[in-house]
């Protein structure tokens, strides 16, 4: 299979970011993926398709997206838009821009955190996005440099605070860990990353933590928000959903390979939580990609 966009960005050593300001009335730049991070604003772009991850969805009229993942695929088609001024700043820059000495200072507990979630891809609420507009719409044509960089740390801090700001892809899909969670859950969550093309019981999640079932199916949803058997299902899709994008393997091998018992179910279950089925998601991915 041919693989998606790898982005060659146009950072130099001697940049802090770099920023495009542009007009536009089409999306044409295919799903890719790139080591820098990226925080991209679009206005006026009700109706077009994001895609970051196995996560697809059509945005409103203001989007607000960073992706720190290292080779997370994501990209906005056209969609629904049929607006013919939509405005989008891109801005990109270097992981190692603010490096883990000064990330791990007090003062930036809250962007380290946020850059850590975006792994798996980061949407900023509205309300966020009203809170950096000023910033945003202006970032581009600042003539002073200095001044530049500390709006856009602003920006950072301010995208750092918004509680309603949501997780996009899947942990499965982004191939991001779980390093600072309990011990029982971060055990847990191993047994099913290892497992999860087997049958698991609840009774053997529980075991391995030395709980009752009941106990312990409070204990992780109270933790990760979800039910032990809902976060297994949403591993599954999302090995399913990296299976489709990075392999050939016929649909029905990848749905017996990643642990669903009937094809008919993994189809619903894919097409309810990702919003396509297998194949018609397999197939947004295969028309984006490139030949190399």
């Amino acid at each position: 299979m041919s693989k998606v966009l790898r982005e060659i960005t146009s950072i130099t050593d001697k940049d802090c970011f770099y920023i495009v300001d542009r007009h536009k009335s089409e999306f044409t730049w295919p799903i890719h993926s790139h080591e820098e991070y990226e925080l991209n604003f679009i206005e006026r772009g009700k109706g077009v398709c994001r895609v970051v991850g196995d996560s697809i969805e059509e945005i409103g009229d203001y989007e607000l997206t960073l992706v720190t993942g290292d080779g997370l695929e994501h990209g906005w088609e056209q969609g629904n838009c049929h607006e013919p001024d939509i405005h989008e700043v891109t801005i990109q820059f270097s992981p190692y821009l603010l490096g883990p000495d000064l990330l791990a200072r007090n003062q930036f507990v809250s962007v380290r955190k946020m850059f850590e979630r975006a792994r798996m891809g980061v949407n900023f609420s509205l309300g966020a996005i009203m809170r950096v507009y000023c910033l945003l719409d202006a970032l581009a044509s600042k003539e002073d440099h200095m001044e530049q960089f500390l709006d856009m740390l602003k920006i950072l801090y301010e995208l750092s605070r918004d509680k309603d700001a949501r997780t996009l892809a899947s942990s499965a899909f982004a191939k991001s860990g779980h390093d600072r969670e309990s011990r029982r859950i971060g055990k847990a969550k191993e047994y099913i990353s290892q497992h999860y093309m087997e049958e698991i019981k609840l009774e053997d999640l529980a075991a391995i933590v030395a709980m009752t079932p009941p106990a312990f199916s409070r204990f992780f949803k109270q933790h990760s928000g979800r039910s032990p058997m809902d976060y297994i299902i949403d591993i599954r899709l999302g090995i399913a959903a990296r299976m489709l994008v990075d392999t050939s393997t016929s649909i029905s091998e990848i749905c017996y390979a990643c642990g669903f018992n009937n094809l008919s179910n993994f189809n619903r279950s894919f097409k309810s939580r990702r919003g396509y089925t297998p194949r018609d998601f397999r197939a947004l991915f295969t028309k984006n990609r490139v030949f190399v």
